[in-house]
């Protein structure tokens, strides 16, 4: 899901974690993904394009074609340890051992939580979100932010169209 959400506005500014290399190595480290022996330039363009895939695999889930090409460039190997069942990424090419994970992570996400992860419906906010709710009718990435964005517009066009 982190892997969607590189992007965000404040205000109208829009910022990328994955526009930066210092802000690229600190977001691989966080979500302790290992540093690939390849040109940061190159992860992050391959991590960019996974982006963009996984948003239109959330915006057309019936269209798995673009995701299941992400997966196609590695492989799970399973191994067995002391501790239990071990899993780990192999990808040829190095460059693109990010996006694998993040479309990895993202396969088990929508299994998991079929139907559940959606695109934020404030139509400028590029966040994407796990809806947890009951009922799962969630449709904002935060009620606090966007939610409440939303509703001052409804009530504000409600007056102007009452004058």
């Amino acid at each position: 899901m982190d892997a969607l959400n590189t992007r965000w506005l404040t205000g109208t500014d829009s910022y990328d974690l994955l526009d930066d290399d210092e802000l690229t190595r600190a977001w691989l480290d966080q979500h302790g993904i290992h540093r690939p022996a390849a040109a940061l330039p190159d992860v992050r363009r391959r991590l960019r394009e996974a982006r963009s895939v996984l948003a239109a695999t959330v915006a057309d889930p019936g269209d798995l074609t673009a995701v299941n090409g992400l997966l196609d460039h590695g492989r799970i190997k399973l191994s067995l340890t002391p501790h239990g069942q071990t899993e780990t990424a192999e990808v040829g090419d190095p460059a693109r051992h990010a996006a694998f994970v993040c479309a990895r992570d993202f396969a088990r996400l929508i299994t998991d939580a079929p139907g559940r992860v959606r695109k934020c419906a404030n139509p400028p906010c590029p966040l994407h979100f796990t809806d947890t709710s009951r009922k799962g009718e969630r449709r904002w990435c935060s009620m606090s932010l966007c939610g409440n964005r939303a509703k001052a517009r409804r009530h504000r066009d409600r007056l102007q169209g009452s004058m």
